[in-house]
């Protein structure tokens, strides 16, 4: 059983090992490993999404009677389609009109011991239900080759692919990716 809260400031060590062990086991079999070190350059956490209270973290009860974070993810109202703190060149801070523009899915990751279980649909559930709340009608994203069969299955399109450039000339395929946000 799966619980959920908005993440926090005191969240993020955890939150970024979550997200480096994401890429480094769940980009297997899409990426090669020049492209998935590349990754890491340019996904990573951005701490607007918690600042904005827009993030959320699905936890698992741990055997001590805590939790351990078993996936997270989150939605925006800022032009910001993808990427982290880390980079600055693609992060774009201007607010959405939710009568024109797309909500943006953001930072989704789950934790490799807990892939294919339902983390990752409930994280999207949790970030389509918040941005149809806030007036948004349609939701965009930047979606990794390994992600790509979990946004289908959610209902989304692809509108574009890309290749973004990572250190050492290595490029990591994206696919930008749209839903309408319809019904509830």
């Amino acid at each position: 059983m799966f619980t959920h809260r908005l993440a926090t400031p005191a969240d993020l060590d955890a939150l970024r090992d979550v997200m480096a062990r994401a890429i480094a086991e769940l980009q297997r079999g899409f990426l090669d490993p020049a492209q998935i070190a590349a990754s890491h350059a340019v996904m990573g956490l951005d701490t607007q999404l918690i600042a904005d209270g827009t993030y959320f973290i699905v936890e698992a009860a741990a055997g001590d009677g805590g939790a351990r974070i078993a996936g997270c993810g989150g939605w925006s109202h800022r032009a910001t389609l993808y990427g982290g703190d880390h980079s600055a060149d693609l992060r774009d801070p201007a607010p959405l009109d939710p009568a024109v523009d797309a909500a943006r899915i953001r930072a989704m990751y789950t934790h490799p011991d807990f892939a294919r279980r339902g983390v990752g649909r409930l994280v999207m559930a949790l970030c389509e239900d918040a941005a149809r709340a806030a007036g948004f009608r349609r939701a965009e994203m930047m979606a990794t080759l390994a992600g790509e069969p979990l946004y289908r299955a959610c209902g989304y399109a692809p509108i574009e692919r890309i290749e973004a450039p990572g250190p050492g000339g290595a490029r990591v395929p994206l696919i930008r990716m749209g839903k309408p946000l319809t019904g509830g």
